[in-house]
C-alpha cells in the first residue's frame, strides 16, 4: 500500500494532490497550472524535483504558489 503522505511520483506515475494541514496543497507528478487566460504558469524551482507546493492560506507573496508565510498566521 502507498503511504498517503508521500505518494509515488515519476514518469508515468499519476499527479497526487496532499492537504497538509496549516500548510500547502502539495502537488506530485506531471502537472501544467493556467492562469485564467489560459497561459501556462510556470511554477518557482523546487527545492525536491516533481513537488509545487500550492498556498492554502491566501497570504502568500508568490500566489499561487505557497512561500511559506502560512507559518507566521
Amino acid at each position: 500500500m502507498t503511504d498517503p503522505a508521500n505518494p509515488p511520483a515519476g514518469p508515468g506515475a499519476p499527479a497526487t494532490i496532499t492537504i497538509k494541514p496549516k500548510g500547502p496543497y502539495l502537488i506530485r507528478g506531471e502537472v501544467t497550472l493556467y492562469d485564467t487566460e489560459g497561459n501556462v504558469v510556470v511554477p518557482p524551482p523546487a527545492k525536491t524535483p516533481g513537488l509545487i507546493k500550492l498556498c492554502s492560506c491566501g497570504q502568500s507573496g508568490t500566489r499561487p504558489f505557497c512561500d511559506g508565510t502560512h507559518n507566521k498566521c
